[in-house]
């Protein structure tokens, strides 16, 4: 599966968002090694097509942050959003000054609420062409376009595209665990930190109570991984033990999903709406309900049978229910996290 085909006006790519589902076995659990590698080898493909399809879908029904959050009783749903990112900012000791780089920054949520918080510039990496064309919009309006500037690259290949030792920081939120290997992302990031820098990352991980001997809990990952573009779904001790290899001092590392909180972080897509922790919230939570996803699929079979979205769109939009119900899941068992927080540093010589 290839690249080529229809490129449209908006930067989408027509076959990607088709192709998508095609990287994994409509039975999850004859899914193979050769699937996997072919994922892995094929990484720019499968992330691409998910979010060339999923990226409306994430803008409607979540909000330009494409993020999980911690919550406060009565914490509304977008400012429990901007909290998880002042968190990350405030743990890595952001500052103004500092250049900074927001690795897999989709539209630009987080960049602009981190350059607002913290007075830093920050440059955005983006290797898709519809979310960075909504980035940069989003971002002249808020007019914060002086400040905060996207480009297009991959996160395999940061020191070729910046140099080393560009950045006084680096963050990451909920996008390495698109890359093929942690080691690999991980140490592109090393390179293009200046010594002493700091690097912050929510990483995407099955916990130590996963299993991939037990059948439910390897199709849990694969469930995951088809579900948001992700070519692989790796456990926690592999972060750990990369950022490790690649040379960074671990300062500070924490499961926040593993905090006793009374409101847990995957209760959005629950789609309860007895549990909305404000009145606005009640339409993102029904939005995830059976009656929401209804009206929502079917209004997305209809706007693609008459050309106003991408073929294939209702497609990876099935792949998101996927995806809702085994992270929701994944999150009740403990067997996964998508707040894995780890601040490490650039040793200085």
């Amino acid at each position: 599966m290839s690249s080529s085909g229809v490129a449209l006006s908006d930067g989408r790519v027509q076959n990607r968002i088709e192709n998508y589902n095609q990287f994994w076995q409509k039975d999850l659990n004859q899914e193979d090694e050769s699937g996997n590698k072919n994922r892995l080898e094929q990484y720019t493909e499968v992330v691409n097509g998910y979010y060339d399809g999923a990226t409306d879908l994430y803008e409607y029904g979540w909000s330009q942050s494409f993020h999980f959050s911690r919550f406060y009783k009565g914490e509304a749903f977008l400012a429990s959003l901007a909290r998880h990112e002042h968190y990350l900012a405030s743990q890595m000791v952001l500052r103004p000054g500092m250049r900074v780089l927001d690795v897999g920054c989709g539209v630009g949520g987080p960049a602009r609420e981190i350059a607002q918080f913290s007075d830093a510039q920050i440059v955005g990496l983006n290797n898709n062409d519809f979310q960075l064309q909504r980035a940069r919009k989003y971002t002249k309006r808020m007019g914060l376009e002086n400040q905060v500037t996207f480009v297009k690259g991959d996160f395999m290949k940061l020191a070729e595209q910046f140099g080393e030792n560009s950045f006084d920081a680096v963050y990451a939120i909920e996008a390495t665990v698109h890359a093929p290997s942690f080691e690999g992302v991980y140490g592109e990031i090393f390179k293009v930190l200046k010594p002493g820098g700091v690097f912050g990352v929510y990483e995407w991980v099955m916990t130590d109570t996963w299993d991939p001997s037990i059948p439910r809990h390897k199709e849990l990952a694969h469930q995951i991984e088809l579900g948001n573009g992700i070519p692989e779904m790796r456990p926690i001790r592999s972060a750990r033990q990369a950022l490790k290899t690649v040379g960074f001092e671990i300062e500070h590392e924490e499961d926040l999903a593993d905090r006793p909180d009374p409101i847990p972080w995957y209760y959005p897509l629950e789609g309860d709406i007895r549990k909305a922790q404000t009145w606005w919230d009640y339409f993102t939570v029904w939005r995830m309900s059976w009656s929401g996803k209804l009206v929502t699929h079917n209004a997305i079979r209809i706007m693609e049978a008459v050309g106003l979205v991408p073929k294939g769109t209702h497609d990876v939009g099935e792949s998101l229910k996927v995806a809702g119900d085994a992270l929701v899941a994944g999150g009740q068992t403990k067997l996964f996290t998508p707040m894995y927080l780890v601040v490490s540093r650039k040793p200085k010589n």
